[in-house]
């Protein structure tokens, strides 16, 4: 059977990994490792030289799950070295409630984890639905379907080496698909005091909605966005300018 190992960021108990692993089990046979509290936004983090307690958990479904007392990175990182059957054929990050776009994919553990995965050389595709409302199994069902099609292709295809899919997909109804690449996202973070004690909180994020071809525009205008993410952060662009700078020692 094709493995597909299916974990998250939202917490080895949120709905969407449970839609999730129930969409991915027409495609192969599914395991679940998760982060056991919710880690949004908590980035690539990887724990070293640290206590990385695990138990096992089981979904609302009876799927048994092991739930990772670290992050998502933590969690691909962990079955990569051994904790579970390495290398599987695909792992799917997911359904993360709220879309991942723009900015967001250095913030966002959903994506990390996928990056974490083409680190560790299988390819991986994440998945976040646009509705941070989003509280039930069958709220996710749509990504949950349009997901099952996306991993379907990459696992006949196969993706380039530390490249992943991010799979974005508004509030139905969707209009189809767009391949996109990343917009900019506009954050409006506020600073909440108490004492000496500080918290970071602010409405939703919004963006650039009207450059067409990116994602933030795709979502925007009812359609699910798929873009490629590479781990090449290089700005190969500006190499040529940064060359005239003349730097040297």
């Amino acid at each position: 059977m094709t493995k597909i190992l299916v974990t998250n960021d939202d917490g080895v108990l949120a709905p969407g990994i449970l839609a999730l692993a129930q969409a991915m089990r027409v495609l192969g046979d599914v395991e679940v490792i998760a982060p056991s509290a919710n880690q949004s936004a908590g980035g690539h983090k990887k724990t070293l030289f640290q206590d990385i307690p695990t138990s096992k958990a089981e979904l609302a479904d009876g799927t048994s799950a092991l739930a990772v007392s670290g992050s998502p990175a933590d969690c691909i990182a962990l079955a990569a070295l051994g904790i579970m059957e390495w290398p599987v054929r695909i792992v799917v990050s997911g359904i993360n409630r709220g879309a991942n776009m723009g900015q967001d994919i250095t913030y966002s553990g959903t994506v990390t984890a996928a990056l974490e995965a083409a680190i560790n050389g299988v390819p991986a595709v994440a998945v976040s639905l646009g509705q941070r409302d989003a509280d039930d199994v069958a709220d996710y069902a749509l990504a949950a379907q349009i997901a099952v099609s996306v991993v379907r292709r990459v696992l006949e295809k196969g993706l380039p080496p530390f490249t992943i899919l991010n799979l974005n997909v508004p509030k139905g109804p969707v209009k189809g698909m767009r391949l996109t690449r990343q917009g900019i996202r506009i954050y409006r973070d506020e600073l909440e005091k108490a004492g000496e004690i500080y918290r970071i909180v602010g409405p939703e994020p919004g963006g650039m909605t009207d450059e067409e071809g990116t994602d933030l525009w795709a979502v925007h205008n009812g359609y699910a966005s798929l873009s490629p993410i590479h781990l090449d952060l290089t700005a190969h662009r500006f190499l040529a300018d940064l060359a005239a700078w003349d730097i040297t020692l």
